[in-house]
């Protein structure tokens, strides 16, 4: 028994699963030979009355499995970053709003049936404009639907009559879900040339930017709207202003 002891401490050690306390004293343990049948047995056993007498073990490794399951993640997101700065940044045809030489650069993955991406969408806009030195990337990510998709493309192809920015704010004040319909009544109530808006809605450089959006979303790991970037970091969800404020500063401190 002594010697499945011993085994079970460097199986326990070498799945990473044992307590602070219990580190020491498995570091010296090894399994110098192959166990019979009876010793197996004795070995599950062991393992079982462990578990069941302290059952806190499996709570810590799966909490150390989560925190290196997350740093993992971090790493992948900021190398991701890295690859990707030129495509968030300054992928051309993309909408910006704000200043497009501004010192600091907010990226923003949207989409116009996200309620969340409504509720943060004015105060951008109040940030934006307090702020004369901030560059927001908009990108139409419509993953809701295809009245999303439908909006985002209205709204390219509103940006084609450097229409976007009053566009996409009178469609993210609408409440409810957006239909098609209501998408090109907004336009026209805002006096949109509608003929041409419907014809570079049907452009296929609109469909390559929304694909590229999604390529790009994948690609840095984000999986919901909003989510903003700022530097070398991901906002997922409705961040409040103070937090992106928070990243801004940092991020003018780090330039």
């Amino acid at each position: 028994m002594a010697k499945a002891r011993s085994l079970l401490a460097a199986l326990l050690l070498a799945a990473g699963v044992l307590l602070p306390s219990a580190t020491a004293q498995a570091q010296d343990a090894t399994a110098d030979a192959a166990l019979s049948d009876a010793e197996q047995a004795a070995v599950r056993a062991l393992v079982r009355e462990t578990l069941l007498e302290n059952p806190e073990i499996l709570i810590e490794a799966l909490q150390l499995y989560e925190q290196r399951q997350l740093q993992a993640e971090a790493e992948r997101q900021s190398e991701a970053l890295v690859a990707h700065r030129a495509a968030l940044e300054n992928s051309p045809g993309v909408p910006i709003i704000g200043n497009p030489d501004g010192d600091v650069v907010i990226v923003e993955f949207f989409d116009y049936n996200c309620p969340y991406c409504r509720q943060v969408a004015e105060p951008l806009r109040h940030a934006v404009e307090a702020d004369g030195n901030l560059k927001v990337v908009m990108k139409e990510w419509p993953i809701l639907g295809p009245e999303s998709y439908f909006a985002a493309r209205a709204a390219l192809a509103a940006h084609q009559q450097d229409r976007y920015e009053d566009l996409h704010f009178a469609l993210m004040e609408r409440a409810g879900k957006l239909t098609q319909e209501q998408v090109m009544a907004v336009a026209e109530g805002l006096g949109l040339d509608m003929a041409r808006l419907q014809a570079d809605m049907r452009s296929p450089e609109i469909d390559a930017a929304l694909q590229r959006t999604y390529d790009l979303a994948e690609a840095l790991g984000i999986n919901g709207t909003p989510a903003f970037v700022v530097a070398d970091e991901i906002l997922p969800g409705a961040v409040t202003m103070s937090r992106l404020q928070q990243a801004v500063t940092q991020a003018r401190e780090g330039s």
